[in-house]
C-alpha cells in the first residue's frame, strides 16, 4: 500500500513516518519548505516528494498512484492567528483533498481534535459530531475542513476518515518535552480555572492511525481518547512528581492572557515566531471529554496505556 504522510516534518508526522517504516507500506513523505528530521531524510525506504499546500497544481504529483493519505499538517506559533487559519487549516486541506479525488486516492485519513466541538464534560461529552461552536479559531477552521472533507468525497471512491485524538503525551513529543523544560527551570505556570482534558498516549495514537490505514471497513469520525479523563492542572501535577520537579504555579487566568499578548505583540513587532497565542489560549482553556466508543469497537479495543498513571512510563 502507498501511503502519502502530509506533515511529516512536523511532531507527530515525523513520529508516525517512523512508526510506519516498521510496517509494509511504500511511504512517501511531502515535503515544503521545512525540512525532514534527519533520520527520515536519510532513510532509503522512503520516498520524499515536493508539494506546496497552497498551491493545488503542485500537489497533483505527489498524489499520483496513492493509496491513503495521511493529514497530520498545521500551522499555530504564529501571531495574529486569525490573518491565516483559515487559509493553513482548511483551505490547505481543500486543495489537497481535489488533489486525492482527481487521482482517486482509496482513503484520506484527516487528524483532528474533539475542541471542534466545544466545551465538553464527563456529563456531556464530545460525540463525534459535525454540529459544534467551538470558541476558538484553530478549533472551527479545523471543523470547517473536516466538513468539506466528508462533503467532497460523498459520491466519491474516496474514503474519508477524522480522527480526534486527544492530548497526545509521550518521550519525544513537542507539549510533553516543553513542560519538562519548563518545569526544570521552575517557570511553568497554569491558569487556576478547572479544565478538563482528555489524553491520549503517543505509542496508542500511532498504533491507532496504523489499523486506521490498513482497515477497508472505516469510515467518519473517531474520538481518540484513552479511558480516563483529568484536570489539566493535575495532569501537569503529575508529571511533574514523576520527574521530580515542583508543581507549576497557579496563575489567574487573566495572567496567562496577558502573557499570550504580550508574545503575540513582540512576535508581531519583531516578525519572529510565538510560543503562545491568545487563540491557544482560547483553545487550551477549553474543557474537553470525549466518547471513544466507536474507537474501541472498531479500530482498538485495549490500548496500552489506558490511564495516564499507566502511561506515566513514557514520558
Amino acid at each position: 500500500m502507498n501511503v502519502l504522510i502530509v506533515g511529516a516534518s512536523g511532531n507527530l508526522g515525523s513520529h508516525l513516518a517512523r512508526h510506519l517504516l516498521n510496517c509494509s507500506y511504500r511511504l512517501r513523505l511531502l515535503v515544503h519548505k521545512r525540512s525532514l528530521p534527519p533520520d527520515l531524510a536519510a532513510n532509503p525506504t522512503v520516498s520524499i516528494v515536493q508539494g506546496d499546500l497552497d498551491s493545488p497544481a503542485s500537489l497533483l504529483s505527489p498524489t499520483r498512484d496513492i493509496d491513503c493519505i495521511v493529514y497530520l499538517a498545521g500551522v499555530l506559533f504564529r501571531p495574529r492567528p486569525e490573518k491565516f487559519l483559515h487559509r493553513t487549516n482548511t483551505v490547505y486541506v481543500q486543495n489537497i483533498v481535489k488533489a486525492a479525488l482527481v487521482n482517486g486516492v482509496r482513503k484520506f485519513i484527516l487528524v483532528s481534535f474533539p475542541h471542534v466541538e466545544g466545551e465538553t464534560t464527563p456529563d456531556s461529552r464530545a460525540m463525534g459530531k459535525l454540529d459544534g461552536h467551538p470558541a476558538s479559531i484553530h478549533a472551527r477552521t479545523r471543523l470547517e475542513a473536516e466538513k468539506y472533507l466528508f462533503s467532497a468525497c460523498e459520491g466519491n471512491h474516496t474514503k474519508p476518515l477524522v480522527l480526534r485524538a486527544g492530548v497526545i503525551y509521550g518521550r519525544g513529543v513537542k507539549l510533553t518535552e516543553a513542560a519538562r523544560m519548563l518545569m526544570r527551570f521552575g517557570l511553568l505556570a497554569i491558569w487556576n480555572k478547572p479544565t478538563w482534558v482528555h489524553l491520549l498516549s503517543l505509542p496508542d495514537f500511532l498504533r491507532i492511525v496504523e489499523v486506521t490505514i490498513e482497515r477497508d471497513n472505516l469510515s467518519g469520525i473517531y474520538n481518540l481518547s484513552d479511558d480516563q479523563p483529568i484536570m489539566l492542572q493535575g495532569f501537569l501535577d503529575e508529571m511533574a512528581r514523576h520527574w521530580g520537579y515542583r508543581k507549576p504555579w497557579r496563575v489567574p487566568v487573566f495572567c496567562v492572557q496577558l502573557a499570550a499578548t504580550l508574545c503575540e505583540t513582540f512576535a508581531m513587532i519583531f516578525h519572529t515566531r510565538t510560543p503562545l497565542t491568545r487563540d491557544i489560549v482560547k483553545m487550551a482553556m477549553t474543557s474537553v471529554v470525549a466518547d471513544s466508543t466507536r474507537m474501541r469497537q472498531e479500530i482498538l479495543p485495549e490500548l496500552s496505556y489506558p490511564t495516564f498513571k499507566k502511561g506515566l512510563s513514557i514520558i
